[in-house]
């Protein structure tokens, strides 16, 4: 059966569908912007842990720690988001000319993307439940049990995500293979004389 042909329309619909892409550029731009306030709160906080270093008691300065930890995963996990969100569904970024590009750039896809920020969620609660510990003498065991338990459901979701698309990648796999089998057994033996 021939295939009909394309109306003005449809390809013009097609085109303005593909470049709406373009509108979730802003989107990275404030993304990238809200690295520079999470910069502006660590250094904040730096400077904050460097003024009561001699005073501070040793959980004290552990906490204040944590809370750098805290944010440098918070930028590194919006900086993933822009760039290979930016990959994924905007445009390809010309590395060719970068000699300190990062690996991980450019092959990083949307399952990967999305694996990589329930990884960072997962660091950044386990971080936020030490800092609970850290501090269990003004914490209550309610939000202890909260905090715990959200922790929990992050680790067990971001478990069964990456089960899911393992099995997923399997079956897509599988599926391959047994495509290419087929097509190796309906193709015709080569006579050799």
């Amino acid at each position: 059966m021939a295939d009909r042909p394309r109306t003005m329309l449809e390809i013009w619909l097609e085109k303005a569908l593909f470049a709406s892409r373009w509108l979730l550029a802003p989107f990275y731009l404030g993304l990238a912007f809200s690295i520079v306030l999470v910069l502006i709160k660590f250094l904040q906080e730096l400077f904050h842990l460097a003024l009561t270093a001699f005073s501070a008691t040793e959980a004290q300065t552990i906490l204040g720690v944590l809370s750098l930890v805290d944010l440098a995963l918070t930028g590194s996990l919006l900086l993933i988001v822009i760039l290979s969100g930016y990959e994924n569904f905007v445009s390809k970024i010309d590395h060719s000319k970068h000699r300190d590009w990062p690996e991980w750039m450019g092959t990083i896809d949307f399952t990967a993307l999305k694996i990589k920020l329930l990884s960072s969620i997962v660091a950044i609660s386990a971080v936020h439940l030490l800092k609970q510990f850290m501090s269990l003498q003004t914490t209550s065991d309610r939000d202890l049990w909260w905090y715990a338990g959200i922790h929990i459901v992050f680790v067990v979701s971001s478990v069964l995500l990456a089960l899911s698309d393992r099995i997923a990648g399997e079956a897509k796999h599988g599926a391959k293979l047994v495509a290419a089998t087929d097509g190796q057994a309906n193709r015709p033996a080569d006579s050799k004389t």
